[in-house]
């Protein structure tokens, strides 16, 4: 049992070194800041729930069953925190959002307070490692701290779930965001199984049978970590499916963008691309890609042909080629025969009676993709207009 819930600690500070940056970030991201924070108090209630470090504990203080209201008010800190992070999360008003905070440290501050003052009265001198919930069951004080901190749990459980469940119909739709309301769902559902063995093994000691003990030592334990792991992988998978999905979108842009990039390389720009080394991360690189491309189509305004645009543009839309698909096709012959003007101007500007082009070329992917179909297409041809002539259409 010790080595699963270690386990269960290493995996939520796997998640909290994940966050590690946004936690040390400052005021940046409050939220961000707040589930690191949530990650660490996880990390803690299973670090020091395991009966190994509940048996050092007990013999490095010398008081028995000192780990006892340790790691109830641990517990019961991270049932708070929980509840207050959906509160943030779901948003509100400040006022609103100020005054369940105290509200929630109030309370659950009060309870932790009453549950050390609890231990303190009662006689706790047999130490119990796995089955203290159920040998002090009926223990005066002892009994009073066991049905608090469950009772506690139990509260914050029942709210949290009650927010998430009223959350989840208006987050429908959202992505990630909707994935983890379901899985935070999903687990306060399992906190609540939690509490129910917990409270059914205290009850069946309190009519004098031991039947139910089971219950709090055997079942418990394994749904606690499965509750906990779905409360943290509620809280880490927005943000890390919202980071990821923003990467690979990046990543995804950046490779649509090359071939646009490399026909104009040759265009004199004000923002030649440089090494941005191998340890750059995709926006950037993708961010000075844009920078490139934008730069080096200003640089061919003076060049394009709006005739051209248009008669390749009537050329594709014949062909039975939709609206936005023929658009692009046109975009990026159009700066092709740009670039072909530029180079035979040999650095001279070339004013043509035309309309300006800049402004509409915009879905620069779609242009990029376009660019190269264009090399394989018999319907234009790319051979560098003579001062007198420009390049139409086959």
């Amino acid at each position: 049992m010790s080595a699963s819930f270690l386990l269960i600690g290493v995996a939520l500070f796997i998640g909290l070194c994940y966050k590690l940056p946004a936690f040390l970030s400052g005021n940046r991201n409050p939220l961000a800041r707040q589930v690191a924070g949530l990650l660490l108090a996880a990390c803690a209630v299973f670090f020091f729930a395991a009966p190994s470090t509940i048996a050092a504990v007990n013999d490095y203080t010398g008081i028995p069953n000192f780990a006892a209201p340790l790691v109830y008010s641990l517990l019961t800190g991270f049932s708070a925190s929980c509840l207050l992070l959906i509160v943030k999360w779901r948003g509100g008003t400040p006022e609103s959002l100020r005054r369940t905070t105290w509200w929630v440290y109030g309370c659950y501050g009060t309870l932790i307070a009453v549950l050390w003052l609890c231990f303190a009265l009662s006689n706790h001198s047999v130490e119990r490692v796995r089955d203290l919930d159920t040998y002090y069951a009926t223990t005066p004080w002892m009994r009073e701290m066991i049905v608090l901190y469950l009772l506690g749990h139990t509260v914050a459980v029942l709210i949290t779930s009650a927010l998430l469940w009223s959350w989840e119909s208006r987050v429908r739709g959202t992505g990630w965001l909707h994935i983890g309301v379901l899985t935070l769902s999903v687990g306060y559902v399992v906190n609540l199984a939690y509490d129910v063995t917990k409270l059914a093994a205290v009850f069946g000691r309190w009519s004098g049978s031991t039947a139910l003990d089971y219950l709090s030592t055997e079942v418990a334990p394994p749904v606690a970590a499965l509750a906990g792991i779905l409360v943290a992988l509620g809280f880490i998978v927005p943000h890390v499916g919202e980071r990821v999905s923003h990467r690979t979108a990046a990543r995804r842009e950046y490779r649509a963008l090359a071939p646009l990039a490399n026909r104009l390389l040759a265009v004199p720009s004000a923002s030649a691309p440089v090494d941005l080394g191998r340890f750059a991360s995709i926006e950037m690189r993708l961010t000075q890609r844009r920078t490139f491309v934008r730069d080096a189509i200003r640089a061919l305004q003076p060049y394009m042909d709006a005739e051209h645009h248009d008669q390749v543009e009537r050329t594709y839309l014949e062909r039975g080629k939709k609206p936005a698909s023929a658009k692009a096709l046109a975009d990026a012959s159009t700066l092709v025969d740009a670039a072909a003007r530029l180079h035979a101007a040999n650095g001279q500007t070339q004013e043509l009676p035309t309309r300006p082009l800049l402004d509409s070329i915009t879905d620069l992917a779609s242009v990029s993709r376009a660019m190269r179909k264009l090399t394989h297409d018999p319907a234009v041809r790319w051979d560098a207009p003579r001062p007198e002539e420009s390049v139409t259409t086959s």
